[in-house]
């Protein structure tokens, strides 16, 4: 039972009778001198409380400190600031990747509150790395995760060297290796957890994640 409704600009809200907020958005495709007009589905709040939305990263610029979701469910692209992204132990992620969040509906529009779980873009075809052909995948599962710490990373390059915290050699990291992670680009110093093999370039990173995953439980 819907007990009011506002509406702004393109944009209707109905508030129902348990406190539910329901948003729809008015998207407009033109033909002519014809124009229609459809509602969509958008955000569902219930008293103006957090709520869990899945979706997928539009973009996101670590030198910039922001980039934007897009939700599953349509609607406006959604404000991820790399703080919110930090707290989940990740300084970037990268494009496509499949994402879970807490969003809030602001007076600048809707903006992720905390990152729940991020989960890696699929792999483009003719992605696989020739250096990680010979690796299988239970060898792989079986490798521990270390705690490292990232030496350098160029991005423009395609790769980066990090070290696992106690030893001096230097892990080689593919840039590939940190898109299939779900990460875009590290930052000197950024502290990580890697499985490490030896691979045809030596110490090489075969998964990368945040720091907190090398932790003790």
């Amino acid at each position: 039972m819907c007990i009011s409704r506002h509406v702004n600009g393109t944009d209707t809200k109905y508030t129902l009778k348990d406190g539910l907020q329901l948003t729809c958005y008015l998207l407009q495709e033109c033909s002519g001198d014809t124009s229609v007009h459809h509602w969509k589905l958008g955000l569902i709040q219930q008293d103006n409380d957090m709520v869990r939305i899945a979706g997928k990263v539009k973009w996101f610029d670590p030198v910039k400190g922001f980039g934007f979701v897009v939700s599953d469910t349509g609607g406006p692209d959604i404000l991820l600031h790399a703080n919110v992204l930090r707290n989940f132990g990740q300084s970037s992620v990268a494009d496509g990747a499949v994402i879970e969040i807490a969003i809030q509906e602001t007076d600048r529009g809707v903006q992720a509150t905390e990152v729940l779980s991020i989960q890696p873009p699929d792999a483009p075809d003719g992605a696989a790395l020739a250096d990680f052909d010979f690796v299988d995948d239970e060898v792989l599962a079986a490798t521990p995760l270390e705690p490292a710490r990232v030496k350098w990373f160029d991005k423009a390059k395609g790769f980066g060297f990090a070290n696992v915290f106690g030893k001096s050699d230097d892990v080689f990291i593919h840039i590939e290796v940190l898109r299939r992670s779900g990460l875009s680009d590290l930052q000197p110093g950024e502290a990580l957890a890697v499985r490490v093999i030896d691979g045809k370039r030596g110490r090489m990173a075969m998964e990368v994640n945040a720091w907190e995953a090398a932790l003790p439980r």
